[in-house]
């Protein structure tokens, strides 16, 4: 199975092309951060994301450097010759973006679409009805289709 998720900040806004055909091609490059590392070694990972179609398209327009992304993809190994040497290099490819901060001044709940359809995906960006409540605050209804969590610490096995 290959199968990689990640969360992270882009590190540049997306580079997008259009291939002889007009499918649009977007690179982007994704810093994740590391957790656990010893004091002075790296703190962040960073990878190179392609997305096609209408993905690509949708990059172009909503993402920009920083904005934090979550990425479903899979690892695809490239190789050429440069200078007599072999150069391997990873590269994933998305297969779903999702847009995890606000645009400037957008939703507060993230999507970047201020609630509206997320025509690309098939689904409605997070509602106000999923954020965190206040402390203090009656809990939110359960949506349907989940249960209710029931808060017993006696039953942790730690």
């Amino acid at each position: 199975m290959n199968l990689v998720i990640l969360v992270g900040n882009l590190t540049r806004d997306p580079e997008v092309k259009y291939t002889q055909n007009g499918l649009a091609v977007a690179n982007i490059t994704v810093a994740v951060n590391r957790f656990g590392t010893k004091e002075g070694g790296p703190d962040a990972d960073f990878f190179r994301v392609t997305a096609f179609g209408k993905q690509a398209e949708l990059a172009e327009r909503y993402l920009s450097k920083g904005r934090k992304v979550g990425i479903e993809g899979r690892i695809q190994n490239d190789n050429y010759e440069k200078e007599g040497q072999t150069v391997y290099r990873d590269t994933i490819i998305a297969s779903r973006i999702e847009f995890l901060s606000p645009k400037s001044g957008g939703d507060q709940f993230g999507g970047g679409f201020g609630g509206q359809p997320d025509e690309a995906f098939g689904r409605s960006a997070p509602q106000a009805a999923y954020a965190q409540a206040p402390q203090g605050a009656a809990p939110e209804p359960v949506p349907s289709g989940f249960s209710a969590l029931e808060d017993d610490e006696d039953d942790l096995p730690f």
